[in-house]
């Protein structure tokens, strides 16, 4: 081997046997550092995560300022179905909108009876919004393409409390309470039950969801 000549200056030229007499350890590690560094040029851009753990570049989660799931719809209500059930216009389109967390009286359809109180729960609903701008607090759509919606107006509570505490619906508590979101109607329609409000003036009034089960047995829904 050709020694370097004391006091030169420059690089070292390249030395093969002194790498090969370093201690095996240090060999390993120089090849390591070697093969991930070839590896890093071969992926593309963009595929190892930034410091911090987070996701690579323009795959970031989109933030919200709503929970997951919620949209808002923002309209006129053009019609009233029933107790439970609006058309909302928004823009130049028409939405279905089932309030939330309620269950109205049925109000019978194609010339059959639906049950007490079906027409008054209707009508009750009417007064309050039919023709009023609302803005709806929407959480799913369900399976006839209806948006689940709470019902606001600019003043007091929400249009589904409204209904309740007025006696003129039940907070839906069929299976189990799987449909209630808004919990505090189960208080409210305890107070419309005892002051004996609207469909709690009968001495037995049928839940809904019960009467379309019995509807459908008998082949009349």
């Amino acid at each position: 081997m050709q020694r370097r000549p004391r006091g030169a200056r420059g690089p070292r030229p390249f030395d093969l046997s002194r790498i090969l007499r370093a201690p095996r350890r240090s060999l390993v590690g120089l090849l390591s550092a070697l093969a991930l560094a070839g590896l890093a040029w071969l992926l593309p851009p963009g595929w190892l995560p930034e410091s911090g753990g987070r996701a690579p570049a323009g795959q970031d989660r989109p933030t919200t300022t709503t929970p997951a799931g919620e949209y808002v719809l923002q309209g006129k209500v053009s019609s009233v179905a029933d107790g439970d059930t609006v058309t909302l216009q928004v823009g130049g389109s028409r939405h279905r909108v089932r309030l939330a967390s309620i269950d109205a009286p049925e109000t019978g359809k194609d010339g059959k009876a639906g049950q007490p109180y079906g027409q008054a729960s209707r009508r009750a609903l009417s007064d309050m919004v039919a023709g009023r701008d609302v803005r709806a607090r929407c959480f799913e759509k369900d399976q006839y393409d209806r948006d689940i919606c709470d019902l606001e107006l600019p003043e007091g509570p929400t249009v589904n409390r409204r209904m309740v505490e007025s006696g003129m619906a039940w907070a839906n508590r069929q299976g189990r309470d799987q449909h209630l979101r808004d919990r505090a109607l189960i208080g409210l329609e305890q107070s419309a039950r005892d002051a004996r409000l609207g469909l709690w003036a009968d001495a037995k009034p049928e839940q809904p969801w019960a009467w379309r089960y019995a509807c459908r047995q008998r082949g009349d829904c």
